[in-house]
């Protein structure tokens, strides 16, 4: 029989693997559940405003070195 691995062990030094649950966790309280389907897990991300879709875009601008607007 095979032995089963812990998935935290088998990925703690995986760069990849630290980036997105790190991103996971930062936005797990944005998620919320609609009534009807709070037993089956479905719902929807709530959103955090426009402040956070100007910040993405004004960051990949700058990785991208364009100043126009």
């Amino acid at each position: 029989m095979e032995e089963k691995t812990n998935v935290p062990d088998a990925f703690a030094d995986n760069p990849l693997f630290l980036e997105v649950m790190a991103e996971a966790l930062a936005i797990q309280d944005r998620f919320s559940a609609e009534p009807i389907y709070a037993k089956t897990g479905k719902g929807y991300l709530k959103s955090v405003g426009v402040e956070e879709l100007q910040a993405l875009k004004t960051a990949k601008k700058s990785k991208l070195g364009d100043t126009t607007q």
